[in-house]
């Protein structure tokens, strides 16, 4: 016997409903902090509706896997979902900064959440310049939604068994993520005095820390190590989270350009108008004479691109072998992920819902 593979909606729930009792303790412990207060706790809040709980749900993959080769019979503590909500927490962090950062106007079909603090700044008659107040209310609304996380792990990790495991993990994350996030503007600025002929390399690396680690790998193995992985277990969860979160992190590098702007919920090639330097843009260039590569190096990164020059940048992207060159990695990628799980000491019945998640990671439209 297998094991009972969890239905679509157990992770999503779960976790909506922690992050619903969490959310009501917060606003409990501020009620007397003044309106504005309250306004921002639920500009807060709202960052955390929707989304597709990937880090969560792979987080709960990796406990499973784990905790089910021993027991059989394991079944979810609140720890579980309060990890869980932790990475979920704290991914809404990050999409905030990262929104900042690269100065998006929406979200998931809405406004950023800097955009909706500034639009709030003008409707409620404050005086002062609405953008900057937004752009600095969304720094700190970031912060908070960091230190929730910290707080929801905590809850999770007091008098836990594997408390160590768990918490050394999750600062790695955090550490990462943000060195990530820094090399990602600072190769949009330092390319132009590398070698060309490594800037796919440096994308990689960026994609690796600012993405795929924390979206895959370290919620997979911060479920094991919650379970009381031992070390070839967690090796095995790594092996196969790694590939898969680059494979993600280059997926998500296609939709910033080419992605349906009604299914993603961002401006279709947003990434273009941003300048992102990833692995499609370097091996984009790598094939263009000097003269196509200047013009398209003057289009990047222009706020105010119209559709028509999108489209021609796109074509151009396609034209130069780049977009196949990129599919032809994620599968790479995708095949080594698989290739990992093989023999390894995990539940099978996980293992089998580690590569359906895998692969809804890697093959998707938004």
């Amino acid at each position: 016997m297998l094991g009972v593979v969890p239905s679509p909606s157990l992770v999503p729930d779960a976790v909506a409903a922690r992050l619903d009792r969490f959310l009501s303790l917060m606003r409990s412990e501020s009620a007397d902090y003044g309106a504005e207060a309250r306004g921002f706790l639920d500009a807060a809040a709202q960052t955390t509706d929707g989304g597709k709980r990937l880090r969560a749900r792979f987080c709960h993959a990796g406990w499973r896997a784990v905790s089910r080769f021993a027991d059989r019979g394991a079944t979810e503590t609140t720890a579980v979902w309060d990890v869980c909500a932790a990475l979920e927490i704290f991914q809404s962090a990050a999409l905030v900064h990262d929104d900042l950062i690269d100065n998006s106007d929406t979200r998931r079909g809405r406004p950023a959440a800097h955009r909706a603090l500034e639009s709030s700044h003008r409707a409620s008659g404050w005086s002062g310049d609405a953008e900057a107040f937004g752009r600095a209310a969304g720094v700190l609304l970031g912060d908070l939604l960091v230190a929730w996380s910290d707080d929801l792990l905590e809850s999770a990790l007091d008098g836990h068994a594997h408390a160590g495991a768990v918490r050394r993990e999750y600062a790695r994350m955090r550490r990462d993520v943000t060195t990530g996030q820094f090399l990602d503007i600072a190769e949009e600025s330092a390319w132009i005095v590398n070698d060309p002929r490594s800037h796919a390399e440096r994308a990689l690396r960026v994609a690796s820390l600012k993405s795929a680690r924390y979206s895959i790998e370290q919620p997979l193995v911060l479920g094991g190590a919650l379970a009381g992985a031992d070390d070839d277990q967690l090796s095995a969860l790594r092996a196969f989270g790694r590939p898969i979160g680059m494979a993600f992190q280059l997926r998500d590098d296609m939709l910033g350009v080419f992605g349906d702007a009604a299914v993603t919920g961002k401006p279709t090639g947003d990434d273009l108008r941003e300048g992102k330097r990833t692995v499609l843009v370097a091996l984009t260039r790598e094939t263009l004479d000097a003269s196509s590569r200047n013009l398209f190096d003057e289009l990047l990164g222009d706020p105010e691109l119209t559709e028509q020059q999108v489209a021609f940048l796109q074509a151009t992207i396609t034209d130069s072998g780049a977009q196949e060159r990129v599919e032809e990695l994620i599968r790479d990628f995708a095949r080594e992920a698989d290739r990992a799980l093989a023999g390894a000491r995990l539940d099978n019945a996980a293992v089998g819902e580690l590569r359906d998640l895998g692969r809804a990671a890697t093959v998707r439209s938004a």
